[in-house]
Formats: structure tokens, C-alpha cells, sequence
């Protein structure tokens, strides 16, 4: 469970921004996602093989 005390003096926006983060950092939501769905195991393999060819591609492109 996320726990955001909120300071004196702070406004009510700015402790839901930091609580928004926190959930997001965490990524709750995502697991709760991945989970409503069964993936088999090589599916997600490939997937996760899919997104790091992306990303390297992507950083050869900055490098250059």
C-alpha cells in the first residue's frame, strides 16, 4: 500500500502529484494489466527480445 503523508503547509495537488509518481514508479498498475491476461512464456521472450532491439537501435541513432 502507498503512503504519502502530506506536509504542513502542502498543498492537497502536490501530495497527489507525489502519490501519482509513486504509483507510477512502482508500476502497480502495470502488473495489474499483465496480469488480467495470460501470457505464454515464449510470447513474452519474444516481446521482451522486440523491445531490446528497439532500444538498441535506438541508441546506435544517438550515438551517431
Amino acid at each position: 500500500m502507498l503512503v504519502v503523508k502530506v506536509k504542513d503547509g502542502e498543498k492537497i495537488e502536490r501530495a497527489l502529484k507525489r502519490l501519482k509518481r509513486k504509483f507510477r514508479d512502482t508500476k502497480v498498475l502495470q502488473t495489474l494489466r499483465d496480469k488480467k491476461q495470460f501470457t505464454k512464456k515464449s510470447v513474452e521472450k519474444r516481446q521482451n527480445m522486440k523491445k531490446a532491439q528497439y532500444i538498441q537501435t535506438l541508441r546506435e541513432k544517438d550515438n551517431m
